[in-house]
């Protein structure tokens, strides 16, 4: 009996262990407003499928939050991660999974205009010509900052919701947005007379990264190891053009007619995998989808 006993203890501490190991992450996010910008849910999920860790999804309601309260809240675990254009700060502040989560999309840029404004861009063929004309973008955006070292002429109110309206009033002429969200943003304002331009394409590299808490090692390590495996096996490119808010944006935004004007992109941080080809999509890609 005490032989027993003394097994029982002895093992013990390695059942805790195999049982701690195999605890489902729980995965908190805000609740995305519409079903349409699911996309960071869906692939979240997708990564942690790919690398075997079991989890538990949970949304929180969302609200229309700064990215200082941002980063605050996935510090505090409030919510497990978020899904934001790269800049110095977040890579100091959180962890940053290395793999851009639109393949660059967020870098190739269709413009939201006024309706009956077309005219204006049609005779737009150069950077030279555009500067003739006035962008919109939000203030602390990395975006803006790759417009304004292009010599772009760029209205830069705080905040986000504004640049819809202040378009719409004639404070500038165009606002650029990233291919798979002027759909959806048009669509979310039926009151105001916006439209999609139909010419043109600004492209340059800007990934949006996932970023989790420095202390939530075993999400960052789950996500890492998910991106990897699908990159290798070929399943995260199938899965990226076969999702429901890609597959809308490739087949409504007519890419193979538009003028393509390339723009760098200076402020990109350290360790941005800009020499890893096989991350990012080509524009050649995307124009033979449309």
């Amino acid at each position: 009996m005490r032989l027993n006993k003394l097994i029982a203890l002895l093992l013990f501490p390695i059942l805790l262990v195999s049982l701690t190991s195999k605890a489902a992450i729980q995965v908190s996010y805000y609740k995305p407003s519409n079903e349409n910008d699911r996309y960071p849910v869906d692939l979240v999920a997708f990564l942690l499928d790919k690398s075997g860790q079991d989890y538990q999804l949970t949304p929180i309601p969302s609200e229309n939050l700064t990215e200082q309260r941002l980063i605050s809240d996935v510090q505090s675990g409030q919510v497990s991660f978020i899904s934001m254009a790269t800049n110095e700060n977040l890579n100091k502040e959180l962890h940053a999974i290395q793999y851009p989560m639109y393949r660059g999309l967020l870098g190739h840029r269709v413009f939201i205009i006024r309706q009956g404004d077309q005219h204006k861009f049609d005779g737009v063929k150069s950077l030279s010509d555009l500067n003739r004309l006035t962008g919109g973008q939000g203030r602390f955006w990395a975006d803006t900052a790759v417009l304004k070292s292009a010599g772009l002429d760029v209205e830069t109110p705080v905040k986000y919701h504004s640049l819809f309206y202040m378009l719409e009033g004639d404070r500038f002429d165009y606002f650029p947005r990233a291919i798979h969200e002027p759909l959806n943003e048009i669509a979310a304002r039926p009151e105001l007379n916006l439209a999609i331009e139909e010419n043109l394409l600004l492209v340059y590299p800007m990934p949006m990264l996932l970023y989790t808490s420095k202390t939530n090692e075993q999400l960052y390590n789950a996500l890492e190891t998910g991106f990897e495996t699908a990159i290798q096996d070929g399943s995260f490119a199938d899965w990226f053009v076969s999702h429901p808010a890609i597959e809308q944006v490739l087949s409504k935004i007519q890419l193979h007619h538009r003028t393509v004007l390339r723009l760098e992109n200076p402020h990109l941080p350290a360790g941005t995998p800009v020499h890893r080809k096989e991350l990012w999509l080509d524009i050649d890609q995307l124009k033979k989808r449309s």
